[in-house]
């Protein structure tokens, strides 16, 4: 349970987070919109570098994520920048949704569920697992499984 009188408890709305946070920039031109191509096929053609996701202000996203609890209201571009800083920070980041405003966040995180009966088309392209029950306890048994795949992969190597 989640006391929000508790001072080291962070309860945000969305568009407070990206006020604070400053958004999603272009890591090189430090800019929301740029010219820098997002794929690689154009990258090439161009002969540009692609265009890498970062947070604006660091400092205050560091500083507000330890104690981020709930973030409320979130638009695709708040759920999107969240995911890009703590994948930037090295964390493991697992998105569920099942609308065409996760797809973003679904798309950039390590992986994302999407929901397989209320889900739309959009947010099953970009999830990697898709639940076909739309039952959260799904998730869990999805890492069963994958833990259990990937122990059986390490003690094969290792034989």
């Amino acid at each position: 349970m989640i006391d929000a009188n508790d001072k080291d408890v962070l309860i945000i709305e969305g568009p407070k987070f990206i006020e604070l946070t400053g958004g999603v920039v272009c890591k090189r031109c430090r800019v929301f919109e740029c010219e820098c191509p997002r794929d690689a096929d154009t990258a090439k053609k161009l002969g540009k570098p692609i265009r890498v996701d970062t947070i604006k202000n660091a400092e205050v996203f560091d500083a507000m994520v330890p104690n981020l609890r709930v973030m409320a209201r979130s638009r695709p571009e708040d759920k999107y920048a969240l995911v890009t800083g703590l994948i930037e920070r090295g964390n493991v980041v697992a998105v569920t949704g099942d609308g065409t405003n996760d797809a973003p966040a679904l798309k950039k995180a390590d992986v994302g569920f999407a929901m397989g009966i209320a889900g739309t088309e959009v947010a099953r392209e970009a999830a990697s697992i898709i639940l076909l029950d739309d039952n959260f306890k799904s998730i869990v048994a999805a890492v069963m499984w994958g833990r259990n795949i990937y122990d059986s992969i390490k003690k094969f190597l290792q034989f």
